[in-house]
């Protein structure tokens, strides 16, 4: 039997109304009869959770109904997978489910968007619905954070975290660690550069402020090596004496009477070249 939805229900959802066309109806389905949301966001969901869910729905009931669009007769999941799941574990055969008249586009708005507020799902998960959403959509991320409720740097930030390869995303979750160290790890672009930093955040169990010192210092710029300065051996001095002698021989061929004088100790030589002043050079 269906009868018309308002009351207190009706209040909670208020903020939905942009996406529905018609009042919403309440009835009551058989669990089999309802599909999943195709744009479902959550990709995981925890037994235990699911478990004492279903023990508290057959104790106390469903105390909120779940959410579904009709299309060709058949009944789509909009929100409440989690609740689906369980009212099926108690073995329950039919759900109080809430009638909506939604586009499918909206339906995946509004699946992310329960979500989102209840903060179950994983931040990749996240990452990855919003980005089906402004693939689905082809608009930019300033008017999918519009529709979202949600400001641009944020949308954009989540997305972002996208970059991070299959493997390191698992690494980051299996590890706990949060979104902010993800984030610092975005900051470096070789991957083979970022999977050794996250390795080193993982085996030292490092926290942001720590992972984000790592980053930095990988970024650094790395100091180029100085010249060695050549240390001249005692065949350059020699060289230079001789230079020297040299230049005293020519002036004495031209009539200048240089002499030079030589003293050698253990720490240096001494040269002496003495040139009269008053010396006329012949021509």
């Amino acid at each position: 039997m269906t009868q018309g939805f308002g009351g207190k229900i009706g209040n909670e959802r208020k903020g939905w109304h942009m996406f529905f066309k018609d009042k919403l109806k309440l009835t009551r389905l058989p669990t089999a009869k309802i599909l999943p949301n195709p744009a479902q966001p959550r990709k995981t969901f925890q037994e235990d959770e699911l478990k004492s869910l279903a023990q508290s729905i057959l104790e106390n009931g469903l105390l909120q109904p779940v959410t579904v669009r009709r299309e060709n007769g058949l009944y789509y999941l909009v929100a409440g997978e989690r609740r689906l799941r369980a009212c099926k574990l108690a073995g329950l055969k039919e759900i109080p489910a809430i009638i909506a008249d939604c586009e499918p586009e909206d339906s995946a708005v509004l699946a992310l968007l329960e979500n989102l507020q209840r903060r179950d799902l994983q931040m990749f998960e996240q990452a990855s619905a919003i980005a089906s959403l402004l693939r689905e959509w082809q608009i930019t991320q300033e008017e999918a954070a519009r529709r979202l409720g949600m400001s641009q740097s944020y949308l954009a930030n989540k997305v972002r975290l996208l970059k991070l390869s299959a493997e390191e995303q698992a690494e980051i979750l299996n590890n706990k660690l949060t979104e902010r160290h993800a984030r610092a790890l975005l900051r470096v672009d070789d991957i083979e550069t970022r999977r050794k930093i996250l390795r080193v955040c993982i085996a030292r169990k490092l926290n942001v402020s720590q992972t984000e010192e790592l980053v930095a210092e990988s970024l650094r710029p790395k100091e180029t090596p100085k010249k060695a300065r050549r240390t001249f051996v005692a065949k350059d001095i020699r060289l230079f004496i001789n230079t020297i002698d040299h230049a005293v021989d020519a002036m004495k061929t031209a009539g200048i009477q240089a002499h030079t004088e030589k003293k050698e100790t253990e720490e240096y030589i001494e040269c002496t070249v003495r040139i009269p002043k008053l010396t006329r050079v012949q021509v």
